[in-house]
């Protein structure tokens, strides 16, 4: 019911089950560290199996583990954020030094709630340069315009990139902790501001795993709506993607339009909710207040989605545009799986998943859904796969439109104490998860959140070396990637 099959294993145990789960193909989503009242550290291991619905949870008590990484490369970040905020150690990690200290960090991340430690190896590494000819670059954290704070490394020689590394959680907020000791149903709010772009897939993840650890039914009326929201979430996201895809590559009468679409697209969500980033509208249980969707909204939608099929034959049609995405960092299906790369970024590299269809939640289930992938994993084929969402997610929100049924939009949800749920979306840019714990007094003991940002900007990497210069700002706007989602 709440959305989990715990299953305890030993530490010596733990490399062998993650090798059996990668050779049948399923993946590990995600892990975290927390600390039961009067019990020692646990790590969980939440992972998908093959044609499973519901999530395997391996845990493992101890505060010394071993690496998975070396077979599970993409939990390489997430052992490295345990060693740096909960002083869980891993044995043979490959990249044993700070993720989210600075070098020069206290032992304590704003926030509270969870103690930081620094790791053994207290300097993030950089390959030695051993040739006049190759230059060093590190760009940021303070960039221009409204980007948000990372540091970037370039190594080069002329406009070839040799090397590339990211450094991120300089606005690291400690937001986890911020929902310890909270009222279950009054932290909605907090999962909002995680990501501004991302305010509805946070609320519903947070509230399908409010909802799975208090066992309660969303009335049927309340998952409509939520799918109607989270599609029209993913339209605006995608249009403003669009639009900023074609500032990098120099088609400014494409960015203009495609940022007129997504202002529209937001008009609409705006006159519908009040919110234009669709906020204060979920609660654990169903909906804080019903919607009223008359046909005015169909017929809006409608006139988008003209406007939208428009504006896409015209980019198809722009030649500068696509000389500059096609072949421009690709990302192979290979390194994508093992680094754990997700949403339209897995897609557009030949890994067909969707949380939606694979793991159905709100009322999904009941809608057809048409998931897109290509093989390619270049800038164009992330574009073409986010083309394809929002003419998918038109139909879904005239679908629901059409199936809408009248009654009760909201029903009791109190999660008992000591109760944990895992929550999930398929958030516009990827696999969102929120996993909660809750403590004897009935609030919020620990929350874990697995964004996709954090996901894809691991992988991003891989497709920055051995590229050119020029190209860099394309593909890193082709993956869509927020800060804030990954630094949390």
């Amino acid at each position: 019911m709440n959305g989990m099959r715990i299953k305890p294993l030993t530490a010596e145990g733990l490399r062998a089950a993650a090798q059996a789960l990668h050779e049948s193909g399923g993946r590990v989503q995600f892990a975290y560290a927390w600390s039961p009242e009067g019990s020692k550290t646990e790590v969980r291991y939440i992972c998908a199996v093959p044609d499973q619905q519901d999530f395997d949870v391996w845990t493992v008590a101890g505060r010394k583990l071993p690496s998975l990484a070396p077979i599970v490369p993409l939990l390489g970040w997430y052992e490295r954020e345990m060693m740096d905020l909960q002083k869980v150690g891993f044995s043979g990690h490959p990249e044993p030094y700070p993720l989210i200290l600075r070098d020069s960090d206290s032992t304590q991340i704003n926030g509270g709630g969870l103690n930081s430690y620094p790791p053994t190896n207290g300097h993030a590494h950089l390959p030695a340069i051993e040739t006049g000819e190759v230059q060093q670059l590190p760009f940021g954290p303070i960039r221009a315009d409204v980007v948000e704070s990372a540091e970037f490394t370039f190594f080069y020689i002329g406009e070839r990139i040799i090397y590339y590394q990211p450094r991120l959680f300089f606005k690291h907020r400690g937001m986890e902790s911020c929902f310890e000791g909270q009222r279950p149903d009054h932290a909605v709010v907090i999962a909002e501001r995680i990501s501004g772009v991302g305010s509805l897939a946070h609320a519903l993840a947070y509230c399908e795993a409010i909802e799975r650890a208090a066992g309660c039914t969303v009335p049927v009326r309340a998952r409509a709506l939520r799918v109607l929201l989270a599609e029209l979430e993913r339209i605006y996201n995608h249009l403003h993607y669009l639009g900023h895809l074609c500032h990098t590559t120099s088609l400014k009468v494409g960015e203009a339009q495609g940022k007129l679409l997504e202002e529209k697209a937001k008009q609409i969500i705006a006159r519908l909710t009040g919110s234009r980033f669709l906020r204060s509208l979920l609660t654990p249980g169903g909906l804080r207040r019903d919607l009223t969707p008359d046909r005015w909204l169909g017929a809006s939608l409608e006139t988008l989605r003209q406007e939208f099929v428009a504006y896409v034959e015209r980019l198809e049609s722009s030649e500068s545009h696509l000389d500059r995405l096609i072949t421009t960092g690709p990302l192979p299906e290979r390194i994508a799986f093992d680094q754990g790369a997700t949403g339209p970024i897995e897609r557009a590299s030949g890994l067909d998943r969707d949380l939606r269809r694979d793991h159905p939640y709100a009322q999904y289930a009941e809608l057809p859904l048409t998931v897109s992938s290509l093989k390619e994993g270049d800038a164009y084929a992330r574009e073409r796969v986010r083309i394809a969402e929002v003419e998918a997610s038109f139909i879904l929100c005239q679908r629901v439109l059409l199936l809408l049924e009248s009654g009760p939009i909201r029903s009791e949800c109190v999660p008992p104490p000591l109760s944990h749920g895992l929550g999930w979306a398929e958030d516009p840019r990827g696999s969102l998860f929120y996993a909660v714990h809750i403590g004897r007094d009935g609030r919020l003991a620990r929350v874990k959140i697995k964004s996709p940002s954090f996901s894809n900007w691991r992988a991003f990497p891989f497709t920055v070396h051995d590229t050119n210069m020029m190209d860099y700002a394309i593909n890193e706007a082709s993956f869509g990637l927020t800060i804030a989602g990954c630094d949390r």
